[in-house]
């Protein structure tokens, strides 16, 4: 169901169940009004009623008000003046007209009778017609006084007055739809052209709107709420057209070796054994430097988004094995490590993949003898090294994509790696700091977010291990 059409409907139930409690509140209230007009006249004809004295209801059965009581013959049931009967403690009826009872009696009208006081109302219907009888009781001579008249008039006009009620409600159900028809298209209307002006945004992302915020309140916020996810939208796509641009230029030098090399090899009957074995290591090390940069690329794509795949892993149990490796790689530096037992949740090839970038990235810029200091500590893995360190004009930028210091250019690498340890770092949370140590070489904070003292497990060495030769 449309929004016009909800806005239409409850607009014609709201005025619905208004016009309905009105109708029922004014029938009730005005049939009680009538009914107590017509008790009123009741107290009134059994006032004189009280004053009479007619003869003993103990008396011989079949006995009536003696004549000269003053009681005036009733007329029939159902006329205007009314109609009573008296009735006495032993159950005995005597109608007002000296004719057959018609009213009913019933256990209450039996006590008041012989209570001879106190009077309840109540509404009867006898010989199709509904009257109302009010029953009092008379405190001289012990006996009870029904009298009656006749709601004719009551049910006629509160008939009329229920199809009033009827006809109204319904003219007012009408006029509620019409008008929450016409209330709905003007809401609607702002959001219409709001809608429109999304469509011709969204349309032509190659060339950049953004809506006007201006108008309600309502439609300014939300404008504003639909031109920030415009701006990151933007973002996401001009991050991946550069990516794309970045790797494709990054690509070609590579690419193009390999091919010159492949060329060449194919003719490599004509070259000297030696000069053979050059190639093909050539070979196989563009290979490998090709197949790390997809890799880089492939794993920047994934965004900084948590993996789907996170489990509790422990960090200092990662930073070991990936320092080992790193000195088996380079027997001439020395590595320290002081390592506290830390457990985080995150995915196990990400942080071990970020965490081989940061202790490469040292050992890349180390000199010959070198040392690299490794420490966790409180859940952040500090790695220094003790070389050139950063340029004050690199460190803001050493974490973006495709990124290399003019003295990286020379050396093996595609600028990736520091930027998929930010993004493994932001996946969950978590930080990374690129700073110059005070007495020279650099270091690299990385934190990968909550992490938990795995204190159950005996700690990592506390001090330097001895140096890889």
């Amino acid at each position: 169901m449309s929004l016009r059409r909800r806005i239409t409907g409850a607009a014609a139930l709201a005025v619905a169940a208004v016009a309905v409690t009105l109708g029922v509140t004014g029938y009730l209230s005005t049939r009680s009004h009538l009914i107590g007009e017509i008790q009123h006249q009741l107290r009134a004809r059994v006032s004189p009623l009280l004053q009479l004295h007619p003869s003993n209801g103990d008396g011989p059965a079949g006995s009536r008000p003696a004549e000269g009581t003053g009681i005036p013959p009733a007329p029939l049931l159902g006329g205007a003046p009314g109609y009573f009967e008296f009735v006495y403690p032993n159950g005995r009826v005597v109608a007002g007209d000296g004719g057959k009872p018609e009213l009913p009696v019933d256990g209450h009208v039996l006590r008041i009778s012989r209570e001879a006081h106190g009077g309840f109302f109540r509404t009867a219907r006898i010989h199709g017609v509904d009257v109302e009888v009010f029953t009092v009781g008379d405190r001289y001579d012990h006996y009870a006084i029904e009298v009656a008249l006749p709601l004719t008039s009551v049910d006629s006009v509160v008939h009329e007055l229920l199809l009033t009620y009827a006809l109204l409600v319904g003219v007012g159900v009408l006029l509620a739809g019409l008008l929450g028809a016409g209330i709905a298209k003007a809401a609607l209307a702002p959001i219409q052209r709001f809608t429109k002006q999304t469509e011709e945004v969204t349309s032509a992302l190659d060339h950049p709107r953004r809506l006007e915020e201006k108008g309600a309140e309502e439609l300014r916020g939300l404008a504003m709420s639909f031109n920030h996810t415009l701006d990151a939208l933007e973002r996401s796509i001009q991050a991946q057209r550069h990516l794309i641009l970045d790797a494709s230029h990054e690509l070609r030098t590579p690419m193009a070796a390999l091919r010159s090399d492949i060329q060449i090899f194919l003719e490599a009957d004509r070259l000297p054994d030696e000069e053979r074995r050059a190639l093909q290591q050539a070979i196989v090390a563009e290979l490998d430097e090709l197949t790390q940069l997809v890799a880089d690329v492939v794993e920047l794509a994934r965004g900084s988004s948590p993996s789907d795949h996170t489990e509790p892993i422990e960090l200092d149990g990662i930073v070991k094995e990936v320092v080992g490796r790193a000195q088996r790689r380079a027997p001439e530096l020395a590595f320290s490590l002081e390592l506290e037992p830390t457990v985080i949740v995150n995915s196990p090839d990400r942080v071990s993949r970020a965490v081989t970038n940061v202790i490469d990235n040292a050992r890349k810029w180390s000199p010959p003898g070198g040392r690299i200091e490794v420490v966790l500590r409180d859940g952040v893995l500090d790695v220094r090294d003790h070389g050139p360190g950063f340029k004050d004009g690199d460190i803001e930028s050493v974490f973006d994509r495709f990124y290399r210091a003019d003295e990286a250019r020379r050396m093996p690498g595609s600028g990736l790696g520091l930027a998929i340890v930010k993004q493994a770092a932001e996946a969950h949370g978590g930080f990374v700091i690129a700073a110059n140590a005070p007495d020279g070489g650099a270091v690299l904070q990385v934190s990968f977010g909550a992490w938990t003292a795995a204190t159950d497990r005996s700690a990592s060495p506390a001090g330097p291990t001895p140096a890889a030769r």
